[in-house]
């Protein structure tokens, strides 16, 4: 802590993370919330990780798309919980520089691979409804695979220049970071030079790789509509279209957290610190906490496994 008051060093060693700012009093009650929320993200997400494997009936390339879903919620949340409970509980604010750059790098990366795979499940729903009997053929392991390498490739090289430009910037003010994790912003802010590249980078990564993705998910949902809107019934309308209502949510527990939380962080200057802070760390947890809730209730491949598997433990 000594070094977090000096204003003549360059590039420190450590960063301090100062967690809730104007909200230290209450650190300790702030963290109940965050840990229920992390504890439902992992024993959820893990469920489903075992369901599908335990499964071989959801072996299949929604399945397979879930797992990755999963996966990335998992790392997501792992990557900044864990360093925010131990702030909110025995005050342990150092955060190593490159640490904070791998947390950053993380973060990034996998918030952007969550975006791919929601994609990839537009695109499965659309094969799924507007061309049933073509599913199989179209939707196989190997284009699965090559779908999930493409979203997982495109994410970590977009998000490379995240940690490579905050690297290269001379830190001479100050190493206190007003967060609770190592986002982008909140870390090159802190350097002692023109950082307009990195600034422009992200609103570029944001509004072009969630721009691009919401536009393929419209399309396939438009697709979608069409063909639900030719079914000859309105029960046949409604249980083809709840299908679709898991991966909608999905899509908005990531899409409106973020893009509200990318924004405010940059132009909310009127708002208070620890309200812009509150926000976005929570926004991590949404998705990972709201995704396997909402296809363990609505998918009834999983939701039935589960009661079996629970049935089967009483018996």
């Amino acid at each position: 802590m000594s070094d977090s008051n000096r204003t003549d060093f360059t590039n420190p060693s450590t960063f301090i993370l100062l967690g809730i700012p104007g909200l230290e009093a209450a650190h300790i009650w702030i963290s109940i919330p965050f840990c229920v929320m992390y504890t439902i993200a992992v024993l959820g997400n893990f469920t489903i990780l075992f369901i599908v494997k335990r499964e071989s009936s959801l072996h299949g390339p929604m399945f397979y798309f879930l797992c990755m879903l999963a996966i990335t919620d998992l790392v997501i949340s792992t990557s900044t919980l864990p360093k925010m409970l131990s702030i909110f509980w025995f005050n342990s604010r150092e955060i190593s520089f490159s640490a904070c750059l791998t947390q950053m790098y993380f973060i990034h990366c996998f918030s952007t691979m969550e975006s791919g795979i929601l994609v990839a499940l537009a695109f499965d729903r659309y094969v799924a409804i507007c061309n049933p009997l073509r599913y199989s053929t179209t939707l196989t392991n190997s284009v699965v695979f090559k779908i999930g390498l493409a979203v997982v490739l495109r994410s970590g090289i977009i998000t490379l220049p995240y940690p490579l430009l905050a690297r290269q910037w001379p830190y001479c003010r100050t190493n206190i970071i007003s967060h609770s994790y190592c986002g982008h912003i909140a870390v090159v802010k802190l350097a002692c030079a023109d950082i307009r590249i990195s600034s422009y980078y992200g609103l570029f990564d944001l509004f072009s790789v969630i721009g691009m993705d919401v536009f393929f998910i419209a399309i396939s949902y438009i697709q979608i509509l069409r063909a639900i809107f030719r079914l000859p019934t309105k029960d046949a309308r409604l249980k083809t279209f709840g299908t679709c209502i898991s991966h909608l949510c999905a899509i908005s527990a990531l899409y409106i957290p973020d893009l509200v939380s990318s924004l405010m962080l940059r132009f909310g200057h009127n708002l208070p610190l620890h309200f812009l802070v509150l926000i976005s760390s929570v926004y991590l947890l949404v998705p990972p906490v709201l995704h396997p809730i909402s296809y363990g209730v609505r998918t009834k491949q999983i939701r039935d496994r589960l009661l079996r598997l629970f049935t089967h433990k009483e018996i």
